[in-house]
């Protein structure tokens, strides 16, 4: 009878069964025997700050009991991955996936002792992508195509450091020159350079189909293309000249968005900033793509020579790109010898009034178009065209004057024949 009701009480829990409770994870379970009753707060919170001490001091994550934003942003392992020549060819397209996402992992460059293993996988896995895409012999996937694409913006497109002197663009400061200024080198040139190749090898393959690629490589990706010729890095810019030269001749339908991305782009820097470090090379482009223009030219390609190329002898660093422009120029006369009035007209209204080395250049410039010109075309420019000679003639520049003297006996030879 007594044993009975004894066992009727609540028996009060032991210390090994309470310590088994709250070691478990922290908090009372409610199932089992303690079901219904009030926890041990002072316990659960003492266990709890037991866990987490544990869960700082080791890997954040491990446990789910860490850093949730450390959980949620694990660190990659960053390792070699095997080789293409170590893989079955079943296994290559796979294999080139992963080691697209591991390239489009960025590193800082401005700290030359930072992550040195990890950008010596990179650039080595760069390089193999690089021979890969080279000696491809089967058409590239679309989600190579992608990854590929992917794998270049994440390493490319980045915002450009601002230009240390806008005096280079604004105004060329007495005694400047070009050629001994100190280039600005891009600190990541050294995996830039190895996607850069990968992008011109992958753009130039026959593997390559441009009816599927033109899907990632679209105008998004043209027109950022076009924002790094802006780079201060001419290795950089060279190889911009040449990836978009390429592009331009395989994706016949971004031709007319090339065409009038570049035209914003001179727009912007003629009548806005005349800061731009890429106009040389642009204008380097365009005189292959004008050397190409079928005949009779488009009334497209006649504004552009009206609005975009004679205007960039307006801004006063016209010296930096000035040999490219004119040989665009030229090329238009040559195509169509009936714009020599318009052009001769165009170099008489930017012409330099106090500024003689850029008269030499205009000097130079107009010899090159009277050699094309025809003479119907003279007659129409002939009054103007020969008072600016005679001011320059009258000019205290040596060059100048001979230069003149230049013109002047390739006109008279027109006046002679009409």
């Amino acid at each position: 009878m007594i044993k009975q009701i004894l066992g009727k009480l609540p028996r009060k829990p032991s210390s090994k069964s309470s310590a088994t409770a709250d070691s478990t994870d922290g908090v009372v379970s409610s199932a089992g025997p303690t079901a219904g009753r009030t926890p041990n707060l002072s316990s659960a919170a003492g266990s709890k700050a037991a866990q987490g001490k544990k869960s700082s001091s080791g890997p954040a994550g491990s446990n789910g009991y860490g850093n949730a934003a450390a959980s949620a942003m694990p660190t990659p392992m960053y390792e070699l991955l095997p080789s293409f020549r170590e893989v079955p060819s079943s296994e290559k397209p796979n294999l080139f996936l992963k080691k697209m996402a591991l390239c489009c992992v960025a590193f800082d460059f401005t700290d030359p002792g930072k992550n040195l293993r990890e950008k010596e996988v990179k650039r080595q896995t760069l390089l193999e992508l690089v021979d890969h895409v080279a000696t491809a012999t089967g058409r590239f996937s679309e989600a190579a195509m992608q990854e590929s694409t992917r794998m270049v913006a994440a390493n490319l497109f980045r915002t450009l450091p601002s230009s240390g002197s806008d005096s280079t663009f604004r105004g060329l400061p007495e005694g400047f020159d070009a050629e001994e200024e100190e280039p600005a080198m891009e600190p990541a040139w050294p995996h830039l350079q190895v996607v850069y190749e990968f992008l011109l090898r992958f753009i130039a393959s026959p593997e390559t189909d441009a009816k599927l690629a033109k899907r990632y490589i679209d105008h998004s990706f043209v027109l950022r293309l076009l924002d790094l010729f802006d780079s201060e890095d001419q290795r950089e810019r060279e190889y911009l000249k040449t990836i978009l030269h390429r592009v331009y001749g395989k994706f016949m339908v971004h031709r007319p968005f090339i065409r009038k991305a570049i035209n914003n782009i001179f727009y912007r820097f003629i009548f806005e900033t005349e800061k731009h470090n890429g106009i040389a090379e642009l204008l380097e482009i365009l005189g292959s793509i004008i050397n190409g223009f079928a005949l009779p030219l488009k009334e497209e390609h006649k504004l552009f020579l009206v609005r975009a190329l004679i205007p960039l002898h307006k801004p006063k660093c016209v010296a930096l790109y000035h040999q490219q422009l004119s040989y665009c120029i030229t090329q238009f006369v040559e195509k169509d010898f009936k714009l020599a009035d318009t052009v001769i007209r165009g170099l008489l209204k930017y012409w330099p009034i106090t500024n003689s080395s850029k008269e030499v250049m205009f000097l130079g410039e107009l010899e090159e178009v009277l050699e094309a010109t025809q003479v119907a075309e003279f007659q129409r420019c002939m009054v103007p065209l020969f008072r600016q000679i005679g001011r320059c003639l009258n000019s205290l520049h040596f060059q100048c004057q001979h230069l003149a003297c230049t013109v002047m006996e390739c006109a008279q030879v027109y006046k002679r024949i009409w």
